[in-house]
């Protein structure tokens, strides 16, 4: 039976981790580093790093951070944040990275997905597609922190990102984010459907439940979240925590 990898993503402003809800109301839960040997412990299937302030101050994730997590990660780990050429990618698996995450860069220019993925490997390319409904209800792919449409049509999107050497594709809701209450299971299982590559499922993810029901309702290679393991209880007192081993073999896909 396959079991859908487990992901606690963590989101970097400046030197230290935050949490948003919505893309919004930043609040700050700790270092990076300290989390990373937290995780290390707990044997986490893999890390998402994320910098939230790189491309809207026009720079790359600091490659130094990625290197200092290389040194300390167990597990293999993605980074994103800022990331617009060849070369940008190029510098971040020499740091030590296994992935990149490409998502503005994606949106403005889809022929630099399938030149890393040309140059680097279909595995070593994911693109996270930020997703949010209109007033309509209808799913959009946005950008800018969830301002701008880039796009109509989420799946056409995933299709293209597929068809030009993406290896995984990270479904993002920005209605969800921060929000605990479960992910956009109608938006995951059209997605998942409709393409052939890995898809992982954020936004929105609270408790173990919410994991099962993304694996009842679609096809996902993987669950990622990110207040689930930085949060305790009801009042959010912070905590880094992840799944039991017994918890992830109950996700198993029979």
């Amino acid at each position: 039976m396959f079991r859908p990898r487990v992901i606690p993503v963590l989101l970097l402003k400046g030197e230290g981790l935050v949490k948003t809800k919505k893309f919004k109301d930043e609040r700050y839960i700790g270092d990076p580093i300290n989390a990373v040997k937290i995780f290390n412990d707990l044997e986490a299937d893999e890390l998402v790093f994320l910098d939230i302030m790189a491309s809207k101050e026009k720079r790359l994730i600091s490659l130094d951070f990625v290197r200092e997590v290389g040194e300390e990660a167990k597990m293999p780990f993605a980074v994103g944040g800022g990331i617009e050429s060849i070369d940008d990618i190029r510098s971040i698996i020499n740091a030590g990275a296994e992935k990149v995450i490409l998502n503005s860069a994606a949106l403005n220019d889809l022929n630099l997905v399938k030149d890393a993925a040309d140059t680097f490997g279909s595995s070593t390319i994911v693109v996270c597609i930020d997703i949010s409904k209109n007033l309509l209800g209808k799913p959009k792919v946005k950008s800018h922190s969830g301002v701008k449409i880039k796009f109509d049509d989420p799946i056409e999107y995933a299709q293209q990102i597929e068809k030009v050497g993406a290896g995984e594709i990270i479904i993002q809701s920005i209605d969800c984010d921060g929000i605990m209450e479960g992910y956009e299971l109608n938006i995951l299982k059209q997605l998942s459907s409709s393409v052939t590559i890995p898809v992982v499922a954020l936004g929105g993810a609270g408790n173990l439940n919410h994991l099962h029901e993304a694996v009842k309702e679609s096809m996902v290679s993987a669950l990622a979240a990110g207040s689930m393991f930085v949060y305790h209880g009801q009042r959010r007192g912070i905590l880094v925590n992840y799944l039991t081993q017994e918890q992830k073999n109950s996700l198993k896909y029979e």
